[in-house]
């Protein structure tokens, strides 16, 4: 038993009032704790931490129990189920004829006309700086100049104030190409998340006149030299990832047999920049398939809609191989739940008990309660219910038994 001794000139009832009276009528366990620990002597003190034993259904969180503020890089697969690998492509015939054909396409990992899963991958653009590939005002009054406005859309996204045009890599004593026009292949938002994985996607391409490429980015070891208004720039190259091996990516070249590069890759935002230049001098300018109307091949005249973006799905298509994978910083939590050999060993389920005088119903639990820990659940300090883990197993609790449960959140 605890001895309590008084203090010189006042005495524990009073201090207890002197500190009602400041607090206004308030105050907590771990306060009482302190104060009656000044009057206790021969090495006793009251224990009201929070990490000291409980005897009730609920238990605070001491200072070391808790792990907060911890932030791990993951990395998925960047397509629907989290997969790495994109090999089926589909379009919407709808969209395909409708207006909005003219600035993009929908490209989905299933047939929408028949799967209501099908959910957009990614979409397709063609943009031009004055217009090319697109009605002009002087054939139609109606028009809106698809690619132009596609293209300024953009530049003003990507690029930096006073940049008027996408510049690529070359091969010239310039060693900069200005680009006129561009293809864009822009990641769904929901698909990339954060960010695209940087050095860490490939996209294979096929044309018509039987060439193929895989192109893949510069990142090397995913630290870029340029970051403008849209956050890391890399360069577009021919190569491969080397998937499955010890090696690194292998860069073939950054530029096509024009000496023009390939593109830029913006992984912040999820999109990747052709220059069309670059890829047609590769796979050729046309395609035969039904949905380019009669020729299927690129426009850049100011007569029709060429939708050339029809095109580089095409191309895509054809490649039948785009891989591709996300990073996301996720924040994570960690909570020691700790159950002593004190603590826990009784159950306030009604099973638990029996009769009007609560005796055990398992008539072994007189001298050896026993209780199986299934779920732990987290609450805040109003006693709200704030997450629930679940164990893969009940866990046996007995004074003779403690147990340690960790708990992770991901956020």
């Amino acid at each position: 038993m605890a001895q309590i001794s008084g203090q010189a000139g006042i005495n524990l009832s009073q201090e207890l009032a002197n500190y009602l009276s400041a607090q206004q009528g308030n105050l907590t366990s771990e306060q009482i704790a302190s104060i009656v620990n000044q009057y206790l002597v021969g090495g006793d003190k009251l224990a009201a931490q929070q990490n000291q034993t409980s005897t009730g259904i609920f238990k605070r969180f001491g200072e070391f129990d808790q792990i907060t503020g911890k932030v791990e890089v993951v990395t998925t697969g960047l397509w629907s189920g989290d997969t790495g690998s994109l090999t089926s492509y589909f379009t919407s015939s709808t969209q395909a004829s409708a207006a909005s054909s003219e600035y993009y396409l929908n490209v989905y990992d299933k047939d929408p006309a028949t799967d209501i899963s099908a959910a957009v991958q990614y979409a397709l653009a063609y943009g031009h700086r004055t217009g090319g590939g697109s009605t002009s005002l002087v054939v139609d009054d109606n028009s809106t100049q698809a690619t132009k406005a596609t293209y300024a859309q953009y530049r003003q996204i990507l690029l930096d104030e006073d940049d008027t045009q996408f510049q690529f890599v070359s091969s010239s004593t310039a060693g900069i190409h200005n680009s006129d026009d561009i293809y864009v292949i822009n990641v769904a938002r929901a698909r990339y998340k954060e960010e695209m994985d940087a050095g860490n996607w490939s996209m294979a391409l096929s044309g018509s006149n039987g060439s193929s490429v895989t192109l893949i980015d510069d990142s090397g070891k995913k630290f870029s030299d340029r970051v403008g208004k849209a956050g890391r720039v890399f360069n577009v190259a021919e190569g491969s990832l080397n998937l499955g091996t010890e090696n690194d990516a292998t860069i073939t070249s950054t530029t096509a047999d024009n000496g023009e590069g390939y593109g830029l890759f913006f992984p912040d935002q999820g999109i990747i920049v052709l220059n069309p230049s670059a890829i047609h001098d590769k796979l050729g300018n046309s395609v035969s398939s039904s949905l380019f109307g009669d020729s299927g091949a690129v426009y850049t005249g100011t007569d029709r809609e060429g939708k050339n973006q029809f095109l580089l799905h095409h191309f895509i298509a054809s490649g039948s191989d785009f891989q591709a994978r996300r990073t996301e910083n996720v924040s994570t939590a960690h909570y020691f739940v700790r159950a002593t050999n004190r603590e826990f060993n009784f159950s306030n389920n009604p099973t638990y008990v029996t009769g009007s005088d609560g005796s055990f119903t398992e008539s072994t639990f007189v001298r050896n309660p026993r209780t199986f820990i299934t779920t732990v659940g987290l609450y805040n300090n109003a006693n709200e219910l704030l997450a629930v883990a679940k164990t893969s197993q009940p866990i046996p609790k007995s004074f003779d038994k403690e147990v340690l449960i960790k708990v992770k959140l991901d956020f």
